[in-house]
């Protein structure tokens, strides 16, 4: 079975609250364990805790440890932490409905791979990035190199194809690509006739609130209409949509986010404390959607040069970066100014 098949059945498990072994260490995700599944893996002494450095950090435990506070942290367990205060150790919205009892122990990594592998998988499943977690094996094992080195972007084809008028352009075509890793789909969306001269092309990642619902937190949904229209007259070009909602952690964390920001945290605070990088999204995979579709060289639609450095890290040409203006509303005025002010984001 490929590496990818793996890690697909390890993110399965983990959304199911079954344990999951990476080399010698055991790991249960906290956020879908319940006092049963807890009470069979602890056996007859508590596990401990692992959870990511961004998170340690928000609970005031990287200053008990040597190094960078960014890799993951272990704690021992104590016997007051039961299922309950573990959550609220992994939850940031549960931090002012339910203080801390500390004090928390942290204890050295036994095995540093292994728990990153972790982390990445339980970002991968849509968790937070908090296990239980001690020696062992289980009936599912992984290898941490094959999880860490693992690129969706190597196994991505195309899957299907069709013609597909839309709103903004009639002439316009639907590619669905399809990975190994995870059943969700990416697609781009080609409009006009290409016509030798580089596509006007925008990377979009998924927002179900805004794309869908019309959410005014953000500016997904207009930079997704603006996008459409501005590759319509273009000529031609592609929208990649891609698959990554939240910045790449996932719906619910998401609206975790987003309940932190009502409580005055802005989106890159957000998910620190959640215990996510800034930006967890991975552009190879629009470049190898790009490669995919005999692309190489393109106009960028973007006001984010993290993009256009990502896409160019990967072999693909930016011919041009195209910025995309969008008007604020009172809802999103502060998130728009974050984006420019902590993310580099520019016109």
């Amino acid at each position: 079975m490929s590496a990818g098949r793996d890690i697909a059945r390890a993110i399965d498990a983990l959304r199911r609250g079954w344990p999951i072994g990476i080399g010698s260490t055991l790991f249960l995700a906290v956020e879908t364990a319940d006092d049963t599944s807890l009470a069979a893996f602890d056996g007859e002494s508590l596990a401990d805790l692992v959870i990511s450095g961004p998170r340690a950090v928000t609970l005031k435990l990287a200053n008990q440890l040597d190094g960078t506070p960014t890799g993951p942290v272990h704690i021992q367990r104590s016997p007051w932490i039961d299922l309950g205060e573990a959550l609220a150790i992994a939850d940031p919205s549960r931090d002012l409905a339910n203080p801390m009892k500390g004090p928390f122990r942290t204890a050295p990594i036994t095995d540093l791979p292994a728990a990153q592998a972790a982390l990445q998988l339980a970002r991968l499943a849509g968790l937070l990035p908090a296990f239980f977690t001690r020696s062992g094996k289980t009936d599912l094992q992984l290898e941490a190199g094959a999880v860490l080195a693992f690129n969706e972007a190597d196994t991505l084809s195309i899957a299907s194809r069709a013609r597909l008028p839309v709103a903004a352009a009639e002439r316009a075509e639907i590619i669905a690509f399809r990975s190994d890793l995870d059943a969700t789909e990416h697609v781009a969306l080609l409009i006009g006739d290409p016509g030798g001269t580089p596509p006007l092309v925008r990377l979009h990642s998924e927002c179900l609130t805004g794309d869908i619902l019309g959410s005014l937190k953000c500016d997904c949904g207009p930079q997704l209409q603006g996008a459409l229209a501005a590759i319509t007259a273009s000529g031609w070009g592609l929208l990649l949509y891609l698959r990554q909602e939240g910045r790449g952690i996932g719906l619910i964390n998401k609206l975790r986010a987003y309940a932190l920001q009502d409580q005055g945290f802005d989106t890159v605070d957000a998910n620190l404390r959640l215990g996510f990088a800034e930006d967890e999204r991975d552009f190879e995979v629009a470049a190898a959607m790009l490669k995919l579709l005999g692309q190489k060289r393109i106009r960028l639609l973007t006001n984010n040069p993290a993009k256009a450095e990502a896409l160019q890290a990967a072999g693909i040409e930016i011919a041009e970066r195209v910025p995309l203006q969008i008007e604020p509303n009172p809802h999103n005025t502060a998130y728009l100014d974050t984006k420019k002010r902590r993310s580099g984001h520019q016109l």
